[in-house]
């Protein structure tokens, strides 16, 4: 009986092998910089930045370089020139018209003056001695 199972598994093996079939293999990048899918550039993105475990020692973190208080004034302070800003402007463009004068805002010296170009607001910091200077002309 062993010459019958041995015919039958040859039998076998060659359908099986007529039956096969090979496709080609095409090889497509998965980084985008090397012509793959854009698509992937935040999913690398995020798994080399888990996987990066060094720290930079320059780097200060910003849990550690503010506190609430210090978020708090700035917020503040932000506030205030965003609505003296708005106050500013509805003066120059509102019924009253508008006056001339300087403002002094925390750290910030605002000067509004009226000259021949135009409405010039000069914004000085007192603190870092910066100074930008903003004309509205006149129509």
């Amino acid at each position: 009986m062993k010459p019958v199972y041995a015919i039958l598994l040859f039998f076998f093996c060659c359908a099986m092998g007529s039956r096969a079939s090979a496709q080609d293999m095409v090889y497509k990048p998965k980084n985008p910089a090397f012509g793959g899918d854009t698509f992937n550039y935040n999913w690398l993105l995020s798994s080399a930045q888990i996987q990066d475990l060094t720290e930079d020692p320059n780097r200060v973190s910003l849990s550690s370089s503010r506190n609430s208080a210090d978020a708090f004034a700035e917020n503040l302070n932000s506030l205030l020139l965003s609505q003296l800003s708005r106050q500013i402007i509805n003066n120059q463009f509102g019924e009253n018209g508008f006056t001339d004068g300087t403002f002094e805002l925390g750290d910030f010296q605002i000067d509004v003056a009226t000259t021949l170009e135009g409405l010039t607001i000069t914004v000085f910091d007192i603190v870092k001695g910066d100074q930008t200077q903003i004309v509205i002309p006149f129509f």
